[in-house]
């Protein structure tokens, strides 16, 4: 009673601390997520200036996932459409300062060329409709936020608007680097140069002093001079932000003992076998696999993989256990035996020798709901019935009306070859069809059901005879047992522990786990080596409050579990001396062994150098500027050009190339010959700078742009 009252007359007091404690934790939480209040909350980017609205950018994030389907994920569909955005505001610009505008007849001939191969804008005759594509618009926007079916897709009015203005934006870049394209051609003058690089050549002799001669051993490189290298190759060191991990693997597979239990569980399937039933309270006896007679019930309800009721060749078995399948007879078993991820028992049915192709013609009759049925099918599947025998009792009476009744068929494709369907394989038809053509005889007519319609079929010829086979598997798939995962679930938790107060190296070796390191890992990457989608790790490596040697669990699609730990935090700038390591030092090498093999050589030609420095005098034939290379010593562009500067008999200095210290010296000269027409080659080098302007231009446009990107703040 006394801390009851103590409490009451601190109240105040009390109040007042749990309220700086809450404003703490909100301003703590402020703080620690100041990333994504450094710009608006409407705002996902500014590119020269102009926002990139997030709500605006979702919503085409959501329709660009719709239009890639189950296959892509919302990262790639954000970058498809952040690409879309940046080119969208950037190119924009130089349409404003051009007065490049897209008119109403331009965006109707746009419109036009870009839903021309969409049937519900196109008439009976296949020819576009305008007043089709009106109707459709009229709809949307009377629906509107309703969506309707166009093609593969459900779109609304805003969708639809979204869609004329990037067919309008395509207009007008089509039309813009149309205009850049006009202004790249070469000129003749151009022409003789390009024709010279390629045809003048030269011999030469040369000596070359590889730096290979001078081990690495030798050539100390310190931390400060890969510093001012990196200083004096700024554009080739500068990086994006990024972060390096490592990471341990925690995989949930199946034991041996799991695959084991597995096994036993097929074989248990096998004999019949007696279960207590909880309604009945009485024993009832399931038929196993070896006794039941209906084969189709028992390996749905017990089988991982569906009963397939077809007969297949050899190579549609299981591939490891083809042989021993197909030389079965009918009846018999075969397993349990593993294939990929499963374990199986299969039992062969029944066998037939069947062509192993078919050559038919057909005449497809729709009926309303069936798959070939279009707007204008209006026959019941009874009156389509009654059309196909009525049409079949006609080719009966004279075949060579066949073709003359194709009017009737919905199949156009066929329809142009007099409805023939050349050479098939055995499961090239749907199940109906193929069973109808493969198992009776050429010359036989019929008239047969599909999801398509009705077929009526005349055999015109069969090819070979194999042995097809008709199979029932039982099948399970290899999982781990709870008792597995749980064990895996253990391991993770227990190293998780062990690394709170130890180095994270030193305890995965202990435990004989495998370290895995990551490097290089950027804000918007989605996918991490080894591990497939994993964007939730990268958010993680790049939350403010996550420090080097920080560590992290997560789950893996594949099951099971992998701690991550942050091993580097790489700012935006010039590549750290351990990063630019492994390429700075190699070229450092290369100057100090230059000066170094300087330093050795005496005589000034290349015979004298040759003798002194115990090298060979190599030669080259043919050699020309477009392709720069030397005979036994590769690409050497500079050694090639400064050759190219000298008359025959004349020699360089030493060269530092790319494989070694060189001296050159021309031995022949040869002039290209003249023509009496650079057009051609004029044209080539035109045409080469055409394919290649569009994408030169924008990336230079891009390049120049002030960009804000906060994506990682949404994604």
């Amino acid at each position: 009673m006394a801390v009851l009252n103590k409490i009451r007359q601190r109240s105040i007091f009390l109040i007042a601390i749990i309220a700086l404690a809450l404003f703490s934790f909100v301003l703590s939480d402020l703080f620690r997520n100041s990333t994504a209040f450094s710009g608006s909350q409407d705002v996902i980017a500014s590119v020269n200036g102009e926002d990139i609205n997030r709500e605006e950018f979702m919503g085409k994030v959501e329709m660009a996932q719709r239009q890639m389907g189950p296959s892509g994920t919302s990262t790639q569909a954000m970058t498809r459409v952040w690409d879309q955005e940046v080119r969208k505001v950037v190119l924009q610009e130089q349409f404003e300062e051009l007065g490049l505008t897209v008119e109403k007849d331009q965006m109707r001939e746009l419109l036009k060329q870009n839903l021309v191969g969409i049937p519900d804008f196109t008439n009976a005759a296949g020819i576009f409709d305008e007043n089709k594509l009106n109707e459709f618009i009229a709809n949307l926007k009377a629906i509107n936020p309703e969506r309707a079916p166009l093609g593969n897709s459900l779109i609304n009015y805003n969708d639809w608007v979204e869609s004329e203005r990037s067919i309008a934006l395509s207009g007008q870049q089509q039309a813009y680097f149309n205009m850049i394209k006009a202004g790249v051609t070469s000129t003749l003058g151009e022409a003789q140069v390009e024709y010279a690089l390629e045809n003048e050549t030269i011999d030469v002799k040369y000596v070359n002093v590889a730096y290979i001669t001078i081990s690495d051993s030798l050539v100390n490189v310190s931390k400060s001079e890969i510093s001012n290298y990196i200083d004096n190759h700024k554009k080739t060191y500068e990086v994006e932000a990024s972060r390096d991990i490592n990471f341990v693997e925690f995989d949930e597979v199946a034991s041996v003992e799991d695959e084991d239990d597995i096994k036993n569980n097929l074989n248990a399937l096998m004999n019949n076998r007696v279960e207590y039933n909880e309604v009945s309270k009485l024993n009832d006896t399931i038929i196993g696999f070896r006794n039941t007679n209906d084969i189709e019930t028992f390996i749905n309800t017990f089988s991982d993989v569906k009963y397939n009721d077809a007969f297949v060749t050899k190579s549609a078995l299981p591939a490891s256990a083809q042989d021993s399948i197909y030389s079965l007879n009918a009846g018999e078993f075969y397993g349990p035996y593993k294939d990929s991820d499963m374990y199986m028992i299969t039992k062969l049915i029944a066998e037939k020798n069947l062509p192993d192709s078919v050559k038919a013609r057909h005449i497809l009759i729709p009926f309303m709901g069936s798959r070939s049925a279009t707007g204008e099918t209006i026959q019941t599947e009874a009156q389509a019935k009654t059309t196909a025998d009525s049409l079949l009792n006609v080719i009966k009476g004279d075949r060579n009306k066949f073709v003359g009744l194709l009017e009737f068929s919905i199949d156009k494709v066929s329809n142009e070859k007099e409805g023939v369907l050349d050479w098939y394989a055995y499961n090239a038809m749907v199940p109906a069809f193929r069973d109808y053509t493969f198992e009776n005889k050429t010359g036989d007519l019929g008239v047969v059901k599909s999801d398509f319609g009705f077929h009526v079929i005349e055999i015109l010829g069969q090819k070979g005879e194999s042995r097809l086979v008709k199979v029932a598997t039982l099948a399970q798939k290899v999982e781990p047992s709870e008792k597995t995962i749980d064990a895996s679930f253990n391991d993770v938790s227990n190293f998780e522990i062990a690394i709170q107060d130890k180095d994270f190296q030193e305890v995965a070796k202990s435990k004989n786990l495998t370290v895995k390191p990551v490097n290089g890992i950027k804000e918007l990457d989605e996918n991490i080596p080894g591990l497939g989608s994993q964007r939730a790790i990268v958010r993680w490596a790049f939350e403010e409050g996550t420090n080097v040697g920080d560590t992290k669990r997560f789950s893996i699609p594949s099951g099971g579990y992998i701690v991550a730990q942050v091993s580097a935090i790489n700012k935006k700038g010039l590549m750290s001396v351990e990063a630019a390591s492994a390429t700075a030092i190699p070229e450092i090498r290369k100057e100090k062994k230059a000066k170094m093999i300087r330093e050795k050589i005496t005589g000034k030609t290349v015979e004298e150098i040759a003798k002194n420095q115990n090298q060979s005098v190599m030669t080259a034939s043919a050699v020309n500027m477009k392709n720069p290379t030397l005979s036994g010593a590769g690409l050497e562009p500079k050694v090639v050009g400064a050759a190219f500067g000298l008359e025959v008999g004349e020699s360089t200095g030493l060269i530092d190339g790319e494989k070694g210290v060189f001296m050159i010296s021309v031995t022949k000269k040869t002039e290209a010959p003249k023509l009496d027409n650079y057009q051609p080659v004029a044209n080539r080098l035109s045409t080469a700078r055409v394919n290649s302007a569009q994408a030169k231009v924008y990336d230079a446009l891009k390049e120049a742009a002030e960009i804000e990107d906060h994506r990682a703040n949404f994604f």
